[in-house]
């Protein structure tokens, strides 16, 4: 019995490492594609990395950060959330309403908001037993004619007069804009929650097979709930990131925000179908979707060649394309051998 429990030991431990193992093959390739990105810019551009543009970069990119990590949870868990974007929207108007109170009632408002729209979504799903796709899909379509209806379907001026513009305009103690001290606390808190407490362990364990999560006894539908309750709480912040930054609550904004979410995540690394994924490299992946673009802008201003937005949407994909390609290789490498396919 003793060699037995030994030998199921080594197996597990073998099992965890192979996992281990398989992870930081998918997540590489973004982390590789990332830093030659940015060695690329550096040696190119004189002005890439001034401050000035690394954090304008940053800020600008932080709303896509924020709904990313919220991302990262749902399809962790096997799940998908196509509201995101609209729920952005519509918070961004509900937090530019908010705004002539000031950051201290604009910014829960549109956080409210965020979550108000996950647990409407988790109730749907795991109540009333409604596919993931089907319930986000209705949310994005009610979250933005929401946000139209309330808005009259023009942009929400804020309040110059309150404090909630420098939320997204401002710098915390004058050096860094308030956006990025945002990201970087919400990626250390997913970070931690994901990798150090149970919660985390309980999200990819109903991602990786949820009739075993059950027989071992983990609540599957509190942590689903858990899940889109923190991709709403995202949205909901990068909604006001976008109303106090740009000076207006924006309705029609946040088209295709959820594609660009998905697709940070999958670059990162993580499995569409749950289970197995990574916070840093999906910060990684929104990273490198937004410096395509950063570069991209770089070389219109250097004027060799003139690229519209639709070029660059069509480059940008490509390269996703191509990393993604690299990831696909290496996590079929881990396994063995190459599979046709």
């Amino acid at each position: 019995m003793a060699d037995l429990n030994a030998d199921l030991s080594r197996l597990f431990n073998f099992s965890r490492f192979m996992r281990r193992g398989q992870s930081d093959l998918r997540t590489g390739g973004v982390w590789v594609a990332l830093a030659l990105l940015i060695l690329f810019a550096a040696l190119r551009y004189d002005r890439f990395l001034t401050e000035y543009n690394i954090f304008s970069f940053l800020s600008y990119n932080s709303m896509f950060v924020l709904i990313a990590l919220g991302m990262c949870f749902v399809i962790l868990t096997g799940g998908i959330d196509l509201s995101v974007g609209s729920v952005a929207a519509l918070s961004s108007v509900v937090s530019a309403f908010a705004s002539p109170y000031g950051i201290e009632v604009a910014l829960p408002a549109g956080l409210g908001v965020g979550i108000l729209c996950g647990v409407i979504n988790a109730f749907i799903i795991t109540r009333m037993r409604i596919v993931p796709f089907i319930t986000t899909l209705a949310m994005m379509l009610a979250a933005r004619g929401l946000a139209l209806v309330i808005s009259g379907n023009q942009s929400v001026p804020v309040s110059w007069d309150s404090n909630f513009t420098q939320f997204g305009m401002g710098s915390a103690f004058g050096v860094v804009p308030w956006p990025v001290v945002l990201m970087a606390g919400i990626f250390l808190i997913a970070w931690v929650t994901l990798e150090k407490l149970p919660f985390g362990r309980h999200v990819l364990a109903v991602g990786g097979d949820t009739e075993a999560a059950k027989l071992m006894g983990l609540r599957v539908e509190r942590v689903q709930w858990g899940a889109y309750m923190i991709s709403g709480a995202a949205a909901g912040l990068a909604g006001v990131v976008l109303a106090s930054g740009f000076g207006a609550g924006q309705p029609l904004e946040g088209l295709g925000w959820e594609l660009s979410a998905i697709a940070s995540v999958v670059v990162g690394g993580t499995l569409l179908t749950g289970g197995l994924g990574s916070i840093p490299a999906t910060l990684a992946g929104a990273l490198l979707l937004g410096l395509i673009f950063n570069i991209l802008n770089f070389e219109n201003g250097k004027g060799l060649i003139s690229l519209s937005a639709y070029w660059q949407s069509v480059i940008r994909g490509g390269f996703l394309l191509v990393v993604i390609v690299i990831q696909a290789h290496a996590s079929r490498f881990s396994h063995g051998k190459p599979r046709a396919g």
